[in-house]
């Protein structure tokens, strides 16, 4: 299993309860692919570098976790489509 650390940023208008189940969303997707999850930090509210959408600030998520190599493409893909999320990136720990 290779190690994957994940950064999204979810948009400011979406109330807490959503917040928390896009998180909960994104963590289930991983471990029903058969990854395991390390960590889930919530950096929490934040100002955005540039406007994203007329938006000036985000609610950033990190999560670490351990997969196979082909469960980021599906969890990009799920990020793609969802309107929630706002910008992400998924980068492979391993050297």
């Amino acid at each position: 299993m290779n190690q994957y650390q994940m950064l999204f940023i979810i948009d400011s208008s979406v109330q807490d309860e959503a917040k928390e189940a896009l998180i909960q969303k994104f963590s289930d997707l991983i471990t029903g692919l058969n990854g395991s999850i390390n960590t889930v930090e919530k950096i929490g509210p934040r100002k955005l570098a540039y406007e994203i959408n007329h938006k000036s600030e985000g609610y950033y998520v990190m999560i670490e976790f351990a997969a196979d190599a082909t469960v980021p493409a599906e969890v990009d893909r799920q990020m793609r489509i969802n309107d929630g999320i706002m910008r992400h990136l998924i980068v492979s720990k391993n050297a």
